[in-house]
């Protein structure tokens, strides 16, 4: 397979919105139950896409055409030396095939991540593993969601 990554244009947002719906209502409902996992697919709209997609770097994978994942950078809270990794999503046929490390290793390329000293992704628990072996660690050391239902994990670059 050859994944292609390149930044969201704004003829991808309903196919983006489409493949997270699908990635949250399969590969999420074995950590979550079905309102919490309605509730996270209904949050990401084309609004909610295309208004991230304005203040972070947001960027798509592509089999051919077809678009594949996701995954976004920008400012933790305007923060010059803090970034946070948002919207992280893979089809889940195509997840444990290098789709997601191709995504994060574009998102640890990218600007936002080059000029932080830390780097936090507010990471749902079917991501846990994935971001440990990208090598984030738990934020504060905690390991459970927070009233989000996220765990905070993060990098250090320095």
């Amino acid at each position: 397979m050859n994944t292609r990554i390149r930044l969201l244009r704004p003829e991808d947002v309903n196919e983006v919105v489409e493949m997270i719906h699908k990635t949250i209502m399969i590969s999420n409902s074995k950590d979550y139950p079905p309102d919490i996992t309605k509730a996270m697919a209904d949050a990401h709209t084309p609004e909610f896409i295309q208004r991230r997609s304005t203040w972070t770097h947001f960027y798509v994978a592509l089999d051919g055409d077809t678009i594949i994942g996701c995954g976004a950078i920008g400012p933790y809270w305007n923060s010059e030396t803090e970034s946070s990794l948002f919207t992280i999503f893979v089809l889940p046929e195509y997840q444990r095939k290098g789709v997601g490390r191709a995504i994060i290793e574009a998102l640890e390329s990218d600007e936002y991540f080059l000029r932080a000293n830390r780097i936090e992704i507010p990471a749902s628990i079917t991501g846990v593993p994935f971001y440990t072996k990208m090598g984030y660690g738990f934020k504060n050391g905690i390991s459970e969601p927070d009233e989000d239902h996220v765990i905070r994990m993060e990098k250090y670059r320095h």
